[in-house]
């Protein structure tokens, strides 16, 4: 097995953009499967790597997400108000202080019992984003604010409380559409099932 340091040769790398994130276009040789080099070309759109969270009642079944306006989703048809898991970039943070000061900002929550259950590339043909994914608990005694994200930084998101099975069915109405939200819904729908079959 050939290692993939190996199978790529980086001709030339372009900045198209670097007004918010970077955007570059890199041209590379590509050694194929049937031993040919092919030369592509692939614009990767780079704007660091990030973490998200489930926060999860464990006496109620609720969770705490927010629903906040996104600008690619509308210019793609959606009407762009999308309901999300908190998260954020790391801005070289670690991904475990990051997320907790995220969670603070965005929900007005102290998250208790973080616990990190994977990593993703969300969009890895485009996108070079890595996200940290965690799972935490909050109940009433934990609200330290009200939440809605960073003003200056234009965010403006309603905290939404609702049961684990109303989010789970949301999805399947097709109201909850963003990706990290729904793995994380189905990631903790998974371990409470199993937990129910352990009893």
């Amino acid at each position: 097995m050939i290692a993939t340091q190996d199978r790529v040769r980086i001709v030339d790398t372009t900045v198209l953009s670097d007004n918010w994130y970077i955007l570059r276009k890199v041209t590379f040789d590509y050694l194929r499967r049937d031993g040919s080099w092919q030369r592509q070309s692939r614009e990767t759109y780079d704007r660091g790597n990030g973490a998200t969270i489930l926060l999860h009642n464990p006496a109620t079944g609720n969770v705490v997400l927010t629903r906040q306006f996104r600008m690619p989703a509308f210019v793609n048809g959606h009407d762009g108000m999308l309901i999300e898991a908190a998260a954020g970039l790391l801005d070289h943070a670690s991904p475990e202080k990051r997320i907790r000061a995220e969670v603070e900002e965005e929900t007005g929550y102290r998250v208790r019992n973080l616990r990190k259950v994977f990593e993703a590339f969300m969009s890895p043909g485009s996108v070079t984003e890595k996200l940290y994914f965690y799972l935490g608990e909050y109940d009433a005694s934990t609200r330290i604010g009200h939440g809605g994200g960073i003003a200056e930084e234009g965010e403006d998101l309603e905290v939404i409380e609702m049961p684990l099975s109303e989010a789970l069915a949301a999805i399947e109405r097709g109201e909850i559409v963003d990706g990290k939200t729904i793995m994380l819904l189905q990631h903790a729908a998974l371990q409470a099932m199993a937990a129910g079959v352990a009893r």
